[in-house]
């Protein structure tokens, strides 16, 4: 098995290069780069003399597990795609991390990213997964990232979903080629919170035979400036906007329409509605019965004339003039 050790590391020409002026701790003290790829490798050794690393090349090996970089406070760049790992472990010290390659491994789920505060890159693309099996997300993971992260590649993984990823707010380049994604409404409505997004790529997804499929994700995408490697022309995209704008407008008005016309008229359904309607009783002695004295209504008799009197409520006529003839005397 070959492990990544400091003895190694001496035995390597550039090391070789230096050792006549520098001893091998001063050698370790200083390096910042360290590639060793395609050499593989299966494990990482002590590497804690290597305290001022940086970018660290680890790519096209066998390592199954990360693990020995708890030293590297000062690490910004780490490529260890094209391994065995299956986990993604044991980074939570690597807090200047900006770019992390992670893809062609063994991952199921993309987790162990809590404490990447400066995480800016994540590639986690063409996973070798299980039939059957896609790459999921850790929302825990995901809601770190959310204010750091602008590059994500999850590409080649069965992925048939991106709800988890809406936090990610600060993305201005998705890769997404070769996957499941077949909902057009839910892309338009992730989309559309991803106010910075400039370059997005969903080749040979489903949903790439959706009517009006290209339009829809311009509007969605306000600033998108690359859709499936097709440069967007800005007059094209402010002709698309404004048409979705008038389209909605229009909508809008259509359903304020149709609400008005559903909208019944209240007099006529208290009639309709029969004695049970708690007013209809009242509407029908006021509004149907004659006064006992031919006035329009009891609020009416309150009132009373010039040629009457108020009586509790009741009108009382008084007799004036001269009397008709039935009431004098032969």
């Amino acid at each position: 098995m070959v492990r990544l050790t400091v003895h190694l590391i001496a035995k390597s020409s550039n090391y070789s290069k230096a050792c006549r002026s520098k001893s091998l701790q001063q050698y370790l003290k200083k390096l910042t780069h360290l590639n060793f790829s395609n050499k593989s490798i299966e494990d990482i050794d002590d590497l804690s003399m290597c305290r001022n690393l940086t970018v660290l090349y680890l790519y096209d090996n066998q390592i199954s597990q990360i693990c020995n970089l708890g030293f590297a406070s000062n690490l910004t760049h780490l490529y260890m795609q094209n391994n065995n790992i299956s986990c993604i472990e044991n980074l939570s010290s690597l807090h200047k991390l900006s770019k992390l390659f992670l893809g062609g491994n063994s991952i199921t789920v993309v987790e162990g990213l809590d404490e990447l505060k400066s995480l800016k890159e994540l590639h986690v693309e063409g996973q070798k997964l299980s039939r059957g099996e896609k790459l999921v997300f850790d929302p825990r993971s995901i809601s770190s990232l959310s204010e750091t992260l602008c590059i994500l590649n999850i590409s080649k993984n069965h992925i048939d979903e991106i709800w988890d990823l809406a936090p990610l707010q600060k993305l201005t380049h998705l890769y997404a080629t070769d996957n499941q994604l077949r909902d057009i409404q839910e892309l338009e409505t992730v989309f559309s919170q991803w106010s910075q997004m400039r370059l997005l790529d969903l080749n040979r997804n489903p949903v790439c035979h959706k009517p009006k499929y290209r339009d829809r994700l311009i509007t969605a995408c306000k600033i998108l400036e690359d859709l499936d490697g097709k440069q967007i022309n800005e007059l094209s995209r402010q002709f698309l906007i404004n048409w979705k704008a008038s389209k909605d407008a229009k909508k809008k008005l259509d359903d304020g329409e149709d609400i008005k016309e559903k909208m019944p008229n209240a007099l006529t359904t208290d009639f309709r509605v029969g004695p049970q309607h708690p007013f209809a009783h009242d509407r029908s002695s006021s509004l149907s019965k004659p006064s006992e004295y031919g006035k329009p209504g009891a609020t009416d008799q309150l009132q009373g004339d010039s040629r009457g009197r108020r009586s509790r409520g009741v009108y009382i006529p008084v007799r004036t003039g001269r009397p008709r003839k039935s009431e004098t005397t032969d």
